[in-house]
Parts: C-alpha cells; structure tokens; sequence
C-alpha cells in the first residue's frame, strides 16, 4: 500500500481554526459498517451507544510545550518540547537557522538558560541550568502547541479548550482531540444511560504532525509515545465483555495503547513505549468502536482509522462529511465508525 491510497480532497476552509463556544456542539458523523451515513451531533452520542459500553479516554494533559529564545550566537530558535525526562532535562525538536551543536546554549525570553547536551535522532537533549523545575519554567514561557494547520497564534483560551475536561497526566505535545468534544454534563447524561467511562494515559509526541517521508507504507517507522494502561482500566474492560458491552475507544491515541497492551498475550497492564503503525489488514483485539476526529490525507491516523472502518467505507464517509461541510481536524467534528466487517466473514 502507497500513502496516496489513504488521500482525500480538503477545501481549506473546511479545516477549523478556533473551537465552537461550548464543547458539546460539536458534530457527530455516525459510520455504520454498511447502509447509510447518519449525521448527528456529539449531544445525540447517548442514543447511538448502549447501556452497559465503556467510554476508554486519553487522560494526557497537554503542556506548553512551544518555547522561543537565541543561541548564543544570536540567531532566534523555536523549540517544541517532546518530552520532559526529569526535572531539568528534555527532548526537543529546533527550528534555527544552523543546527545546534552540543556544548552550545539556548537564553530564553525570561533569560533561562537551556545547555544543548546530545542529540538523539531528530531531537537534541537541553539541560535547564539553574535549580528550577522544567514544568515550571514551561507554564512561565511556554505556548500551547497548536497544530501547523491552525493559521493563528496561541490565545489564552486555548489553555483550557486543547485539553480535554479529563486531562491531568503531563506530558503530551498534542491534545488527543477525539475526547476535546466532551464536557461534565455530556458525561453524566451518558453515565446515567449506564455508560461507563474508564481512562488511560498516551503521552501524544510532537511526531503527531510529521508529514510520513516515504510512498511506501511499508517502510515507515513510527515515532514512539509513552502510555500506561492501569490494572483499573483491564478490570473494567474485563467486566464490560462479562456484561455484553463494548469498548468505545475515544480517539485514536486510545486505541494505539489498548492494542499495544493486548498484542502479546491478552489485554494487560503496564507501562512502556509503543511505535504501533495500525494500517488496513490488523487484528483489533479491544476496541469495539472508535469516536475520533478527520484527520489529515495520507497521515498514519487516517490509516489506523481505515484498518478500523473499512479503507473504501472510511473515505466515502470523508467525501460525506466534505459535502456536508463537517469542520475537520483538531477543533473540529467528530466521528463515530463502526468497525469493517468484511462480506466474507463468517
């Protein structure tokens, strides 16, 4: 399989850049694995699910991951943060002119220096000189990560509208932005139709956003997200199959964890790293539906979503929801897609 198998036409005015007032208007594009595709809106989700499913969501909490500053030569540097290895030392992606060297240093706006230590594939290794906490320094000069195909600077609202009302592990780049439609009250009416919700952490990366750099699926090699998936959440599970419910898995981050916890011998808890590329032809052991938001042409997202719903099914559903003007990406719409079941199976 080719990356243009999984591409799609996108008018841009189509891909949403500032969220709807209130999280609960979002809509909701429903795919069944055959028939009709029924638009409804993401306050209708009680009506499309049954009593006795589990809502799994990504509790990750999105830190201010986007830091400016110079080198110490002078020239200006962006860092988008990758992740925080302890207290005074991190992971980053830089954007500067030339690239940094170590032993170099990085001054940030409020005069923070950052040592340039080692790199480390496509990221370099800072130190944080000084005893102050990262996390803080972050919260002080950092910026909310948005997206690149949001054409708008970070504004003090998005603080609170990137992160799901969920959200308390930090450490992600990324909202995982399925769970960005759901709010308290949307919560309690689906607990009081006797849906369950249940969490898992996945650290979303920065690698997110990178473009895939071959044509070849094949020869792709995924960027690494750390996850926990807590002994709570498989009793759950456990009790949901017992009942005859199914697993909602709300975004494709959850369903990257659950299916990396299950691949050796069944659904398990731990902590670790998953590189799983999800692509048409695996094996899904967990998630019995996926709620998710339209994702980018020929990313790897849009081929998780694919293997799930069926490749054909899934982009007759995004020409659907481009004629229908659904608003795509991030702060966009959401969809909930059953999974493919292919006319031979038994």
């Amino acid at each position: 399989m080719r990356k243009s198998d999984f591409s799609y036409e996108l008018p841009r005015e189509l891909i949403a850049q500032k969220p709807l007032a209130q999280r609960g208007d979002s809509r909701l594009l429903i795919v069944p694995d055959a028939g009709e595709f029924i638009d409804s809106s993401i306050g209708e989700l009680g009506a499309a699910l049954r009593s006795g499913d589990l809502l799994v969501f990504n509790d990750t909490r999105v830190i201010p991951a986007r830091v400016q500053g110079l080198k110490d030569s002078g020239g200006a540097v962006e860092l988008l943060v990758e992740r925080v290895e302890d207290p005074r030392t991190l992971l980053a992606q830089v954007r500067a002119s030339k690239a940094l060297r170590p032993g170099r240093h990085l001054k940030l706006t409020d005069g923070s220096v950052l040592h340039v230590v080692e790199r480390e594939g496509e990221f370099m290794r800072l130190r944080l000189e000084g005893d102050e906490d990262i996390d803080a320094l972050l919260e002080r000069v950092g910026s909310i990560p948005l997206p690149p195909y949001i054409d708008r600077a970070p504004e003090a609202a998005d603080r609170e509208r990137y992160q799901t009302v969920l959200a308390r592990a930090r450490g992600a780049v990324a909202a995982p932005t399925a769970g960005l439609h759901f709010d308290e009250d949307l919560i309690a009416t689906l607990a009081e139709r006797g849906i369950e919700t249940a969490t898992l952490t996945l650290h979303v990366g920065a690698g997110t956003f990178q473009p895939m750099r071959v044509d070849e699926i094949a020869d792709h090699r995924m960027h690494a997200e750390r996850f926990t998936v807590s002994s709570e959440l498989v009793e759950k599970i456990e009790a949901t199959r017992a009942r005859g419910g199914r697993v909602v898995a709300v975004g494709t981050t959850v369903v990257r964890a659950l299916e990396t916890a299950a691949a050796d011998a069944g659904l398990r808890p731990g902590t670790g790293e998953t590189r799983i590329f999800i692509t048409p032809g695996f094996d899904f052991r967990v998630a019995d539906l996926l709620i998710t938001n339209f994702h980018l042409p020929e990313s790897t997202l849009m081929m998780l979503v694919c293997a799930f719903g069926g490749q054909q099914r899934v982009l007759d559903a995004y020409a659907h929801a481009v004629a229908q003007r659904y608003r795509f990406f991030s702060y966009g719409d959401a969809m909930l897609i059953h999974p493919h079941r292919p006319t031979n199976a038994a």
